[in-house]
């Protein structure tokens, strides 16, 4: 177990038998919560997502046994269910199972569903909440979440659901509020998504920047426009994971001394 001095008389008892939800953060093991570390070194069995960095692993148990059960866009992936009922199958196993998440476990990353099930499925749980890539992301990239200046408020959203169907995203909604979004997952639907944001009347000059790989040592950071942000992402070869912020903070990051862009 890991020695957490002080902080381990704060920390509560990971019971044999129960799940613990856990948010790894953006991608830095320097940010890991004390209660996240505090699992790891407790755990018996970790089901881990595709976007927990390899350092973080390496913070396990020894003897812990570690299980794969990532989901990356357009690539063979863990259904859902079955991890659902794999949480399960280990904790009626009597084992203390730690699902370890990147970012924040109940932002974009099916905590909710997960909580969900188990507690139709009588299995105890716990969650410890992570930073979340939207905003520590943000942060690493030198761009505020908010100034008094610039917005009281922003928006967390998805990118990856489908452009039409009952899932399409109504942008033209978002696009009147006039506040930053904050988009994870929408790499694959960058062209649409800028498409359907400048015919609902955001100018094409509005700022937009992409935090790829945040706060690890391969961030790359691309400030771009609406208008060219598609092109741009292309040529600087930027892929997921990344966040992208599109707005009025933008700007911020180069008023903080950040270069343009680093890539």
């Amino acid at each position: 177990m890991i020695d957490l001095g002080p902080l381990g008389r704060h920390m509560p008892t990971f019971e044999p038998g129960s799940v613990w939800l856990v948010g790894a953060g953006p991608g830095d093991p320097g940010l890991l919560t004390a209660r996240a570390i505090h699992a790891l070194g407790t755990a018996d069995v970790l089901v881990y997502d595709a976007l927990v960095s390899p350092a973080i692993l390496e913070l396990v148990r020894q003897g812990a046994e570690l299980e794969y059960a990532g989901k990356r866009g357009g690539k063979p992936s863990a259904k859902q269910r079955d991890i659902i009922d794999r949480l399960i199958e280990l904790a009626r196993q009597g084992k203390r199972v730690l699902r370890l998440k990147g970012g924040d476990p109940f932002v974009f990353g099916r905590g909710g569903e997960e909580a969900l099930a188990l507690h139709a499925a009588g299995v105890p749980f716990h969650v410890v909440p992570g930073i979340t890539s939207g905003l520590g992301g943000l942060a690493a990239a030198g761009i505020p979440a908010t100034t008094r200046d610039t917005n009281q408020a922003i928006i967390l959203m998805t990118g990856h659901y489908a452009m039409q169907g009952p899932e399409a995203i109504d942008w033209a909604a978002f696009a009147r509020t006039g506040v930053p979004l904050v988009l994870y997952m929408a790499m694959n639907n960058l062209a649409p998504i800028t498409e359907e944001l400048m015919r609902a009347g955001m100018a094409a000059d509005t700022p937009v920047a992409f935090v790829n790989k945040a706060t690890t040592a391969e961030q790359r950071v691309l400030v771009s426009t609406l208008g060219a942000a598609v092109a741009d992402v292309e040529k600087a070869g930027i892929e997921a994971p990344a966040i992208t912020v599109i707005g009025s903070i933008v700007p911020v990051r180069a008023a903080l001394g950040y270069p343009d862009a680093s890539v």
